[in-house]
């Protein structure tokens, strides 16, 4: 029994080492990551074509075909990490696992698809719902796991400037539906039908169907939009400074692991190796790494009593 269990636990590790690829540089691991992002994305592909009734009633086998060797694959990949998820030591359990932003990602990729072979849905809603296949990317590239990152983070953010956004176009439907409601009944009937101009003037986008014709209502309506163009700028604000940090706190931890294997005054191979892995994984660039070692390179021979830019030795230490 006790065999079975550890040949469990073997078996366990191998597919964890598989599909997190603890180790970057396994040719392994690194092809069956570019096998599922091929898969996602010629699943992205098909959903798009499938819009189009003339490609999809000639193709409707072979689409069906490959969507059901695809949801396959993702039902057994998702089966597969949440087996394996105890032996990621960024998670306590399964359930801690399961909860996380890449693995709800993962399970709403294949649960529409799977709702469907037991309630009747709209095919349009079904491939409307495959889309979001395309944010299992969020797992191979390390910019979209950075914009995750920054809406994990600036959660409180996020909610506080959509929850300011839902008050103000409350205010603005409530003030344009009273200075417009006598003379445009059919637009600004009512708060709820008036919502649809405030939300276009609140963001800035002006279709133009609906437009205040009285004098209140149309100095109501600049003030609105001078508003807006505030409101606009406040999610996009959010994202750059949640971007700018956590570019800040990648490049600090490369340069951490720099330091640490310039601790002996040299940085053999396998220091190398770990700090190319490190790299590839917070997704920076090698200009970024190499001035990076250029600067810590300069302060060790600074610190040593050599000159940073030409090497001499100096007649005391820096």
């Amino acid at each position: 029994m006790s065999s079975l269990v550890q040949d469990l636990k073997n078996l366990r590790a191998e597919v964890y080492w598989w599909l997190e690829r603890p180790n970057r540089d396994a040719d392994g691991p690194r092809f069956l990551d570019i096998a599922l992002i091929v898969l996602i994305t010629l699943n992205v592909a098909a959903v798009i074509l499938e819009t189009v009734d003339s490609i999809y009633f000639d193709w409707k086998a072979t689409f069906d075909l490959f969507e059901g060797f695809s949801l396959t694959v993702f039902v057994v990949e998702y089966a597969a990490r949440l087996w394996a998820a105890p032996e990621n030591p960024e998670y306590k359990s399964r359930l801690s696992w399961a909860t996380s932003p890449l693995a709800l990602i993962d399970l709403l990729a294949i649960l529409p698809a799977l709702l469907y072979l037991f309630i009747p849905i709209d095919l349009r809603v079904l491939r409307a719902f495959r889309m979001l296949r395309l944010l299992k990317l969020t797992r191979y590239s390390p910019a979209l796991g950075m914009l995750l990152a920054v809406f994990e983070e600036e959660a409180g953010a996020f909610f506080a400037g959509f929850f300011i956004l839902m008050v103000m176009l409350i205010f603005a439907a409530s003030g344009a539906w009273l200075a417009e409601h006598e003379v445009q009944p059919d637009a600004f009937g009512s708060i709820p039908a008036a919502m649809w101009w405030a939300m276009a003037t609140l963001t800035t986008v002006g279709y133009g169907d609906v437009t205040p014709v009285t004098v209140a209502g149309k100095m109501f309506g600049a003030v609105i939009t001078v508003i807006g163009i505030g409101m606009a700028a406040l999610p996009a604000g959010i994202i750059a400074s949640g971007l700018n940090d956590q570019l800040h706190r990648r490049r600090a931890s490369l340069e951490r692991e720099f330091r640490k294997a310039l601790e002996d005054g040299t940085i053999c191979e396998a220091e190398e190796a770990e700090i190319e892995a490190l790299r590839k994984q917070l997704g920076l660039s090698r200009r970024a790494a190499d001035q990076i070692r250029d600067r810590i390179h300069a302060e060790a021979e600074a610190r040593r009593g050599h000159c940073p830019h030409c090497g001499k030795v100096l007649s005391e230490p820096l």
